[in-house]
């Protein structure tokens, strides 16, 4: 297993990780309007612009990539591990790997929150700090906590 830096040429596969994932497992904590608002947050030019400020990683096992995580300052966002290789450590090691990345030179770690995710951060040592709700384009809600872990947390 072995996590690295995203390029250009990897754009497809963060993409795919990214969206197949929200379409995937969201659903199933989100009402439709909050599913599509994820799918738009997580644009193309979004990854992109990520990637060109070299803030993606990709975990790749035996050859195949199975899923993504960016690290912007103090802050993990877009953490997706694709939904057929969940439940196999991939999403930890990313989350440990981004932990350790922040730590380096911050004394917190941000992350947003969505609802299938709470439970996994809380256990590492997060608590929430903010909660937010946005309406979306028809009327749905999107529901999230903003957390965060001081350095004396659980590593």
């Amino acid at each position: 297993m072995d996590i690295r830096i995203a390029s250009k040429k990897d754009f497809e596969s963060v993409k795919h990780i990214t969206q197949t994932t929200i379409k995937t497992v969201y659903p199933k904590y989100y009402p439709a309007g909050a599913v599509q608002f994820f799918c738009d947050h997580h644009s193309d030019e979004r990854i992109l612009e990520d990637i060109k400020a070299s803030k993606v990683y990709l975990i790749e096992d035996e050859g195949k990539i199975s899923g993504t995580v960016t690290i912007s300052g103090n802050e993990i966002n877009r953490l997706f591990v694709l939904p057929e290789y969940q439940h196999r450590g991939y999403g930890r090691a990313l989350m440990d790997f981004a932990e350790q990345m922040i730590i380096k030179e911050n004394d917190s770690i941000v992350l947003d929150a969505s609802l299938p995710a709470k439970k996994i951060y809380l256990l590492r040592g997060y608590e929430a700090t903010a909660y937010n709700m946005i309406k979306t384009d028809n009327g749905d809600y999107l529901c999230f906590d903003v957390m965060e872990r001081h350095n004396g947390g659980k590593e």
